[in-house]
């Protein structure tokens, strides 16, 4: 799938700024495009990972004087990408356009990093709501990069059928199904899938985090956000924001932002519960997607087949293309989960 415009003129969460300390560089990989990422006494830079001199990677540099340098010769490239120095020759670097190394947009808020290939992209990244909460307790879950498709991850997330099988004793019982109401509503640029139920479910997780739960809402927020909101009868229990940034055609590094009502529980003691339940829910989900997108390889390309539990059908697809829907709220679908 090669990545619709709406994809590569987005902002995309690459990094936690944990991940790039003062005087540190870190590579970076967004459709299909290395970066560069560094932090000096100048604040954080973004280069496209090509030193203009001679094509060595820069992520293999170091931060020297204030400036990102290149292994190779030492060209030296502050934030801004200008030529800082060349070391060896007594000339003027800085206001020399050709010597120039090719800069990113760069955005940090809420310890993450977020870059934007395009000059399209709007001032800064649209997050949804409670990303920055300073009432609640907040907590960034990182796994490294993943084999697949960051759209298959997206449509993975927002699917509820899936996690009876996959997930069976985790989240939900493949064995032990409960009535619940799904409701699809329409926004602008994305779209959200509510469950009602009249029990949590049946699996540990829930079974040990959550007191009570009334329903549990998935929203897609185009082009690579999904956030998920578990809601008890009158409160939020829990919220957890996936990020899916698209390293490569058939790689996606995903990021979590956990966030939690503040209680008598301590911060540390809830994220380490999440974790502890969340960890083998993860793997399966990164295996499958990986097993997935092996036989797409294998076939040379996806061939899905929409069935009656595929509710939201090619929505998904089209906001992730850069289509607009209707606002609208669809009548209430039956099911067991």
């Amino acid at each position: 799938m090669a990545f619709p415009k709406a994809v590569t003129d987005a902002w995309h969460m690459v990094a936690l700024s944990r991940d790039v300390k003062r005087g540190g560089v870190r590579k970076v990989s967004l459709c299909n495009t290395p970066i560069a990422l560094f932090r000096s006494e100048a604040g954080l830079g973004a280069l496209v990972d090509r030193c203009p001199h001679r094509n060595y990677p820069l992520s293999e540099g170091r931060v020297h004087e204030g400036a990102l340098e290149c292994p190779y010769h030492g060209w030296r490239f502050g934030v801004d990408g200008a030529c800082e120095a060349v070391p060896g020759c007594m000339t003027e670097t800085r206001s020399d356009a050709k010597l120039r190394a090719e800069t990113v947009r760069v955005y940090e808020a809420h310890g993450a990093i977020f870059l934007a290939l395009s000059e399209e992209a709007p001032e800064r990244p649209d997050l949804p709501p409670d990303f920055g909460n300073p009432d609640l307790d907040h907590f960034w879950w990182q796994q490294g990069t993943w084999e697949g498709r960051a759209f298959d991850a997206i449509e993975n997330v927002m699917d509820p059928f899936h996690t009876n099988h996959l997930h069976h004793g985790f989240i939900r019982r493949r064995d032990k199904r409960l009535p619940v109401n799904l409701i699809v509503t329409h926004f602008d640029d994305g779209i959200a899938m509510t469950i009602e139920q009249t029990q949590p479910d049946l699996g540990l997780m829930s079974r040990f985090l959550e007191k009570d739960r009334s329903r549990s809402i998935s929203r897609y927020h185009a082009p690579t956000i999904v956030q998920a909101r578990w809601e008890g009868e009158t409160k939020l229990t829990l919220c957890v924001t996936a990020i899916f940034t698209p390293a490569t055609d058939g790689t996606f590094t995903p990021f979590a932002r956990f966030s939690t009502p503040k209680g008598l529980a301590p911060g540390w003691l809830k994220q380490a519960a999440i974790r502890l339940f969340l960890a083998p829910v993860v793997k399966q989900d990164r295996d499958a997607l990986a097993r997935q997108h092996e036989v797409m390889t294998h076939f040379g390309h996806p061939r899905f087949t929409s069935g009656p539990g595929d509710i939201l059908d090619l929505r998904l697809h089209q906001l992730w293309q850069g289509h607009r829907l209707e606002p609208s709220e669809e009548e209430i679908v039956k099911a067991e989960l």
